[in-house]
């Protein structure tokens, strides 16, 4: 029998990170209902060291090169049995130890996506706050085809996507494919529940940080190509005033 959830780490150079992440699954007060997938692209620093010897600890283990971040994901996917499929990479923590067993009773209505709320962390572990309270944009209660529109409302670290239902990442996307994994869902009507508790916590300063006019670029393109032309160029002009509504008032807007 498959388990409920397949939760799939990728790591890459990020040992600090990666005891993180592990800890916080290998800890879950239901970790037999969790198939852990890391997947690894040949890591130069402790990385590969730890993932050895603590390989009998993790359900499925891929150490091999890979093309970028979305390939390794998608290797994630691949390997996956889970009912559900959820991305927590190295950095990043399943929120509390009793997240899995809070879900389960959840996942037996077999929703198309299980969702919440997300703490951003620090690199070095420190929450530093809610994405919802942080952010310029109201969290979603309601998930449909034009919700990521104004830009993202909710994260893809604290979004479960049932596998039958999941696609692959579209590996033209260096950066935000993300976004596009989670809008070919929602085209779709999915059905969905909205967790009351948090799922995940999420490290800042990833790789669209690191690289922000690209992911930029990237989430325009994708977003364009979902919701055309002009609604994509009047919605950034909305983005824009609401951001500057937040900064001088913190004022959530839509």
């Amino acid at each position: 029998m498959p388990k409920p959830i397949s939760i799939i780490t990728i790591c890459y150079n990020n040992y600090e990170g990666l005891l993180r992440t592990a800890k916080s699954i290998l800890e879950q007060s239901a970790r037999q209902s969790v198939e852990w997938i890391v997947v690894d692209g040949k890591s130069t620093d402790d990385t590969s060291a730890w993932l050895a010897s603590n390989s009998h600890k993790i359900d499925v283990l891929i150490c091999e090169k890979d093309t970028g971040i979305y390939n390794a994901m998608n290797k994630g996917l691949q390997a996956a049995t889970g009912n559900y499929v959820w991305f927590v990479n190295s950095g990043d923590k399943v929120y509390s130890t009793h997240v899995i067993e809070s879900l389960l009773p959840l996942l037996q209505q077999e929703k198309d996506i299980y969702y919440s709320d997300t703490m951003y962390i620090s690199p070095q572990g420190n929450e530093v706050g809610l994405y919802s309270a942080l952010k310029p944009h109201k969290f979603p209660h309601k998930l449909h085809a034009g919700t990521y529109r104004f830009g993202m409302n909710f994260c893809h670290q604290s979004t479960l996507i049932k596998r039958s239902v999941s696609p692959k990442y579209n590996e033209n996307y260096r950066i935000a494919a993300d976004i596009d994994w989670v809008l070919q869902v929602l085209q779709s009507k999915p059905s969905y529940i909205r967790c009351n508790f948090i799922l995940s916590a999420f490290e800042l300063g990833g790789t669209s940080k690191q690289q922000q006019k690209k992911a930029w670029k990237e989430r325009y393109q994708i977003l364009k190509n979902y919701y055309g032309l002009i609604p994509n160029l009047l919605a950034h002009a909305a983005i824009v005033l609401r951001k500057l509504l937040f900064d001088l008032f913190k004022l959530k807007t839509f």
